[in-house]
């Protein structure tokens, strides 16, 4: 109010506010010859196209002129929606990429090899996967089946049909896993990993692993939005969770950057600054509403926070790096992490395991352990893992 008084500033500078105003630092501008290096004139496919990841990764494609686009999703709106986007930006424009949307699911292993041949596609980001963690908690064989098998068969499709290079898009929730999903994205991680490994393999596999984007479907950010529009109270696990956050966009864009970048069996993990501790992002969200935050010290507020509790799976905090061995890249926001792995045989064997228990019993407790031990492969952690189902069922 001074400064409008004193003239200082003007009512034009006002503005909405943004997702970039709750990050807590500047988003890194895109490198373009990177960009343009993986993607330019080549045939691009993106599983999950629908998906927040997947559709933001389709725009960014879109922008550095490939040859044609593969939208690949087993949602008929969410695939409907981004390509009638991309479609209106291409006859705006009087042309540009070839744009083939494709409504199949990455378990339909036949589909995704045709789909690859017909294409004859360069690229592959596979960004299709389940990442609720209470949702696939409640939905274990569902989420396993789609995380750790829509994998297999997308990377074996593009191993057999000459795609010079798989990026597959994962979380910070697979690094010491807690959780049935993480757990899958982290067995998800060691199929590309297993793969790269294979002698005779002529397609770059790798990886790239950050944490949350902010305003993603089913996110932090609109929940509490929605929270707040209906008078609160703005629900919070615990006072002193925190987690990494980063902007769609540069998510997206960081994901091609690195995929330019990217050599045999390599995990980038992206830089995504400090993590946030979720209470303050709650508060924060209700002051720039224009609302004040009632509490003991002011019980006039406007919106309250509640503790719920974390739920299971859930944890106080999230890792990016599962060894030690971090290098820097050509990119001051794209690390190199060095990551020890299981031979194809190794995990092949593995997997064969847990399909059975799956087989068996769709909710076995038997494959949930099976499960955290691939990922963990550590004792001790599996046990405290399999009381704690135990004692839950």
């Amino acid at each position: 109010i001074d400064d409008l008084v004193s003239g200082d500033v003007d009512l034009g500078a006002m503005r909405p506010v943004a997702l970039e105003d709750l990050l807590g630092r500047d988003p890194v501008p895109p490198d373009r010859t990177l960009m343009e290096k993986a993607v330019k004139g080549k045939v691009v496919l993106v599983t999950g196209a629908g998906g927040s990841i997947g559709s933001e990764l389709v725009r960014q494609v879109y922008r550095n002129e490939p040859k044609q686009i593969v939208m690949f999703d087993n949602s008929e709106f969410a695939l409907f929606e981004i390509h009638r986007e991309i479609e209106a930006q291409r006859l705006g424009a009087s042309g540009g990429p070839r744009l083939t949307p494709i409504l199949a699911n990455v378990l339909d292993a036949g589909a995704i090899g045709a789909i690859i041949r017909q294409h004859s596609v360069n690229v592959v980001f596979h960004a299709a996967a389940y990442k609720h963690v209470r949702m696939v908690e409640e939905n274990a064989a569902a989420g396993m089946r789609n995380n750790i098998w829509g994998t297999l068969n997308v990377a074996e499709a593009a191993m057999h049909g000459g795609v010079e290079l798989f990026v597959l898009i994962s979380t910070d929730k697979a690094v010491r896993p807690s959780s049935v999903m993480g757990a899958s994205k982290r067995v998800a991680e060691m199929i590309i990993q297993a793969f790269a490994s294979r002698r005779g393999c002529a397609t770059t596999f790798s990886i790239v692993r950050f944490g949350n984007v902010l305003g993603s479907t089913g996110s932090v950010v609109p929940l509490f939005n929605e929270q707040i529009a209906k008078g609160g109270p703005v629900k919070v696990t615990h006072p002193e969770v925190t987690r990494y956050f980063m902007l769609i966009p540069e998510a997206a864009q960081l994901v091609i950057q690195a995929s330019a970048m990217a050599e045999k069996s390599e995990v980038y993990v992206l830089d995504m600054g400090e993590p946030i501790k979720i209470l303050r992002l709650a508060k924060t969200m209700i002051e720039l509403a224009g609302m004040t935050l009632r509490n003991a010290d002011n019980p006039d507020g406007d919106i309250s926070i509640e503790f719920t509790g974390l739920q299971q799976g859930e944890k106080l905090f999230e890792e990016l790096n599962i060894g030690r061995d971090i290098s820097q890249t050509a990119h001051p926001r794209i690390m190199r992490s060095s990551e020890a792995y299981l031979t194809w045989d190794e995990l092949g064997y593995e997997l064969g395991i847990l399909d059975r228990e799956l087989k068996r019993n769709d909710v076995s407790q038997g494959a949930i352990r099976k499960l955290m031990e691939i990922a963990m492969r550590d004792a001790v952690i599996v046990r405290e893992f399999a009381s704690r189902t135990t004692a839950d069922t």
